[in-house]
């Protein structure tokens, strides 16, 4: 039997907290991104949820998404 998982609890006193929870930004064309290898840039097109293109100005780049380098500015 099959059982779906549950998020685990933690007690208040325990030294093995929960990390905090990924926020998984949402890109859009047109908008201005900082990349911590890249740069900045500005988002040229998306691959659906799976990738988006980056123009950093000496080119663009394809970043799969999500990617923890990359914040929207």
């Amino acid at each position: 039997m099959a059982t779906s998982p549950r998020r685990r609890r933690y007690h208040a006193s325990s030294p093995f907290q929960a990390g905090p929870e990924v926020v998984a930004e949402v890109y859009e064309v047109g908008a201005r991104v900082s990349h911590d290898t890249y740069g900045l840039g500005r988002i040229v097109s998306m691959q659906g949820t799976t990738s988006v293109q980056v123009d950093f100005g000496d080119g663009a780049k394809h970043i799969p998404l999500p990617c923890a380098k990359m914040t929207n500015l």
